[in-house]
Parts: C-alpha cells; structure tokens; sequence
C-alpha cells in the first residue's frame, strides 16, 4: 500500500463535474479541526498519508521534524500548533500536504483532505477587517463559500516567509535542504 496519493484521484468525482475555464483557480481544501482551507493546486506537489517524523532541537512548536521524502529532507509544519490551537494528536488518518513554496519544499499536517474546489476570482472574499492581533490576514488569500461552509484561503508565500527569512525580524529555520 502506497502513502502517497496522486493528486488527480484525491477529491473523487466532484472535479469531474466542476467545469473549470480560464479565470477559475483550483485549490486543494483540507480540514484541520473543524476548520476547512485551501491552498492554490499549483504549489502542491503531493498528498501523503502520514509517517513518522524525525525531530531536530530548537524547532518551533509548529514544527514537527523531517521526513525524508525520495532524498529530499523536508519539514513537517503542524498547521493546528501553526494557528495556536496546540500540538496535533496524530493518527493514521492524517495526511501531509507537500507544498512547493519558492525553491523549497515543505509538508503540512492536516487531519483530512476535503476536496479540490474551482473557484472564480470574483467569488473569493477579502479577509474581514478585524482589529489587530485577532487574525493574521496576511497569511490569508481571502474566503471562499463552498455550499453551506467556509473555506479559508491560504497564502503559502507569506504563511511561511518568516520560516524562509523572509518576514520581518523573524527567527529563520536552519537550512534543512540543500537542493530545495
């Protein structure tokens, strides 16, 4: 049995009948808690059925260790202790999201892959204005309503420009990999 999933089966037949044209984006949707995201299908390489971590000293709560992924060392970002709702109690059901951020590789924990949604820009709404320390809307692209469900946007760019050295003053991980 294979950890890891090929992107075109993951979501089932709902992509088969979404109709996609040129102004739509298609973004992978996941759910951390009872919290529903998404990230643009464009930066993920792969979904992968969770395996152990190795854990590295000094990391970031948020960060659980590395996995070796075809010899490539990559970090694993527990995106419910990244969002402050503490450390993820992993189970077999979990999966880890391997997005391309920039020139590197990075996985993220999330509990379940929930769909792969087309969207139109003009449907995408902007974060809410919400006094400072609330919300961290940079991290956001907008919000998007699927049905009867909100769904969160993500920005990866930003998400993890504080990780890369990137952000502003932040504390950069140490380089992981050579290559990525």
């Amino acid at each position: 049995m294979s950890t890891s999933t090929a992107l075109a089966t993951v979501g089932g037949t709902r992509t088969d009948v979404m109709s996609v044209n040129g102004s739509d984006e298609q973004y992978v949707t996941f759910t951390v808690g009872s919290e529903e995201y998404g990230v643009n299908i464009l930066s993920v390489r792969e979904i992968r059925g969770w395996t152990p971590e190795s854990r590295l000293p000094n990391l970031p709560d948020y960060v659980r260790g590395v996995i070796n992924l075809r010899g490539i060392i990559i970090p694993i970002f527990d995106l419910r202790a990244r969002f402050g709702g503490g450390a993820t109690d992993v189970t077999k059901r979990h999966v880890v999201v391997v997005i391309q951020v920039g020139e590197r590789t990075r996985g993220i924990l999330v509990d379940a892959i929930s769909d792969i949604l087309a969207i139109g820009h003009e449907s995408i709404k902007p974060p809410p204005d919400v006094d400072s320390g609330m919300i961290d809307a940079e991290y956001l692209s907008g919000l998007y309503t699927a049905e009867s469900r909100m769904v969160t946007l993500l920005n990866v760019e930003k998400l993890f420009a504080t990780e890369t050295g990137d952000g502003d003053g932040a504390k950069a991980l140490p380089a992981l990999e050579k290559a990525n």
